[in-house]
Order: C-alpha cells, then sequence, then structure tokens
C-alpha cells in the first residue's frame, strides 16, 4: 500500500471504487505479462464523484477498460478495443482499480441498474469478455463445443455458453469446479482432464481455451474437429509452444479472443439468470491486498473481490 494522489485526467470523470476482483490477467501481470508497471485492477464497479457530465453525477458505473484516442478510423467507429493509442486500465498505460479511486473517459462508463448488486456488477468486464465469443463465432444449438479450464472465466463462459443452447463439454482439473459450472450450465457434461479418452479427440465444433496456461491451446487443437474453430481467451506471461501442423493439417481456424461489450453482460445480471455469489471465494479490504493476491493465485479458489469503498 501506498499514498498516491487522486488520478485525474483531463477531460475524464473520477470514480471511487466500490469493489474490484481479481482476475488471472492480474496475476499474470505480476509475472511480467503486458510489462505493465502502475495501479492494478480492471474489473471493478464505482461511484461517479467528478465528471464532465454532470447526469453521472453520483452514478453507480462499470467502465470499459479501454480508452482509445477518440479520433481513430476504430474510435470514430464506436470501437476502441483495438485502437492504436489506446490505454488501458489497470493494462497498459493507466492506473487501474486496486486504489481509492480511477479515471476514465466518460465514454467508457456505463451505469448499473439498481437490480445489480456491487458484487455482481464486478463481474460485467469478465461476463463482457465471454459474451464476447459469441460476436466472434457463431455458436448454436447444432454445434459441440468443449470448454477448457475450469477457473473463474471458464466458469463465466459457461454461464454464456448455457445462453446458445449449445451441446456443451468442459473439461477441467478440480472436480469441485467442474462441478460448480452445473449452476451456471446444467445440461453440460463434466470431463476430468485424468479421464481424459480417444473419444473425444477431434470430435467438437468450437474448443475454448480458458485455462490461463501454455497447455489449454495444445488440448483445444487435440478435441476440435477437421475445419473446426478454436477460441483462445488465456493470458500468461511466456511463449506458447504448438504443433503448427495440426492447424495446417486439420484446416483450424484459431481466433484470439479479448474484451467485450459491456451491454449483453448487464442484460444477462439483470434477467436473475447468474448466482454469481457461487464464484466468489473471499472477500477482503484494500489494505490486504497482499494477502488477497495470495487467495486469488490458490488453485482452490476463484474469485477474490477487494470491498474498496
Amino acid at each position: 500500500m501506498h499514498d498516491a494522489p487522486a488520478p485525474r485526467r483531463n477531460g475524464e470523470a473520477l470514480i471511487q471504487v466500490i469493489c474490484a476482483g481479481i482476475c488471472n490477467t492480474d496475476l499474470e501481470i505480476t509475472n511480467g505479462y503486458a510489462a505493465f508497471h502502475g495501479t492494478l485492477g480492471h474489473e471493478f464497479v464505482g461511484r461517479v464523484v467528478e465528471s464532465p457530465d454532470g447526469s453521472l453525477q453520483g452514478r453507480r458505473v462499470v467502465g470499459e477498460i479501454n480508452a482509445g484516442c477518440g479520433h481513430c478510423k476504430l474510435c470514430v467507429g464506436g470501437d476502441s478495443r483495438h485502437c492504436p493509442e489506446r490505454t488501458v486500465l489497470g493494462i497498459k498505460g493507466r492506473d487501474g482499480a486496486f486504489a481509492e479511486f480511477l479515471s476514465l473517459p466518460v465514454r467508457n462508463l456505463i451505469e448499473v441498474p439498481e437490480s445489480v448488486s456491487d458484487e455482481a456488477a464486478v463481474f460485467v468486464e469478465p461476463l463482457a469478455a465471454a459474451f464476447n465469443i459469441l460476436e466472434q463465432v457463431d455458436i448454436n444449438d447444432s454445434h459441440e463445443v468443449a470448454l477448457i479450464g475450469d477457473g473463474k472465466l471458464a466458469q463465466l463462459i459457461a454461464l454464456v455458453m448455457a445462453q446458445t443452447n449449445c451441446a456443451l463439454t468442459i473439461i477441467g482439473k478440480h472436480p469441485d469446479k467442474l462441478k460448480r459450472t452445473l449452476s451456471f450450465c446444467p445440461n453440460s457434461s463434466l470431463i476430468e482432464t485424468r479421464a481424459f479418452g480417444q473419444e473425444f479427440k477431434g470430435r467438437f465444433d468450437v474448443a475454448i481455451d480458458a485455462t490461463g496456461s501454455p497447455s489449454g491451446l495444445a488440448t483445444a487443437l487435440e478435441v476440435v474437429k477437421p475445419r473446426g474453430t478454436v477460441v483462445l481467451k488465456s493470458t500468461h506471461h511466456g511463449a506458447t509452444p504448438v504443433d503448427t501442423s495440426l492447424v495446417v493439417v486439420n484446416e483450424v481456424r484459431i481466433v484470439g479472443s479479448r474484451c467485450g461489450r459491456f451491454h449483453p453482460a448487464i442484460d444477462l445480471l439483470t434477467s436473475a439468470v447468474a448466482e454469481l455469489a457461487l464464484l466468489i471465494s473471499r472477500r477482503l479490504p484494500l489494505e490486504a491486498g497482499l494477502l488477497a493476491f495470495e487467495e486469488a493465485a490458490a488453485s482452490e479458489n476463484l474469485k477474490v473481490i477487494l470491498r474498496i469503498a
């Protein structure tokens, strides 16, 4: 912990952070991913205390984490996620949410409905990342989908996949976490990696790697059908070894998938479908930030939330 001035940026809103969640990307940044130096944290809900837009004053908000230049073709088109000059909250060139205050452009802010609790609102950003898969890949009830991973993001992806009525198989290492996904996707099949057999090789139309590990891509390439699609959701420090001959011979499409739109995530949270409290392993104050990171890194835990204001 250290004291720092409030992160005011010219023309932006100042938000008092209420709660913030620790995700795998935060953990990987501490290992050197993204070469970021600053305040971590990008999953948050907060209250606007200063804003150029007076109508937002006092409002509870979440925020799109990519802050674009506002002038390039992508930004003018309404999508700053790949603006070449963007900063990214707690990841690239912009201090994040593990603090009492953060700053974001007004255009990045979305008001949280009263029906969505503070803790549920923390899940908007990672849930939007899960929805981004459907923005990139057509998945419906005719598809067989493999979800590789059983951690924080994988649980939310299972929830999103349940909205498509696809035939979902979840492949993971931790029996307790695998069983928890049944709360979000009750009709899915659960497979422990140690019980992984030949019958799953080359079976799935879409394979989603949400392991946060270099090994996830190899498993995805193993289970996807020829001319199927592999979706990469994992971010981790270091290189990922891959047998590219499998990509070429099987004509596999590989899709990188990152940040998503917030509105589908908020709509799902307001529908009372998501019992997201099941995913919260610990709630700790900001002063216990080091302990919170230790807890978030423990394999038996899922989401750790920092209660800040």
